[in-house]
């Protein structure tokens, strides 16, 4: 019966779960990324007003409009829609090309930062599968 047990057991990886959650440390990066984000585009206000055609109200309305959902996407993180919920607040932000330049280009700029994001996060589940991560060894 040992020699059943131990042919079992060679079939299984030799780690188990993490012992401490990774993910929750990743949406606690995203989330205060997303309200770093909120940050700039607010700051990015004086700059729209003193550039172009200056401040609008549809361009002011569209920056604090995406601030806010920024800031409440940043409450999000734990739902399993968050990370598209994110991506589509930073295609709202290049598509802010249409409304002033200086809004698109804040857009790419954070476009940037999340790739980067999407990268780390790959990352992490990939070293994940394969126990990689410090507390899932033996």
């Amino acid at each position: 019966m040992s020699e059943s047990n131990s042919n079992s057991n060679a079939s299984e990886p030799e780690y188990g779960p993490p012992t401490k959650d990774p993910w929750k440390g990743f949406r606690g990066v995203v989330a205060g990324s997303l309200i770093l984000e909120a940050i700039v585009v607010l700051l990015a206000l004086p700059v729209v007003a003193n550039v172009g055609g200056g401040l609008t109200w549809l361009s002011g309305t569209y920056l604090v409009g995406l601030a806010v959902l920024m800031i409440l996407g940043a409450g999000l993180q734990g739902r399993s829609w968050a990370m598209a919920y994110n991506l589509l607040l930073q295609v709202a932000l290049i598509l802010g090309f249409f409304v002033n330049v200086s809004i698109g280009v804040v857009g790419v700029v954070f476009a940037i930062l999340w790739g980067y994001i999407l990268y780390f996060r790959r990352n992490v589940r990939q070293r994940m599968e394969r126990g990689l991560l410090p507390g899932q060894r033996d």
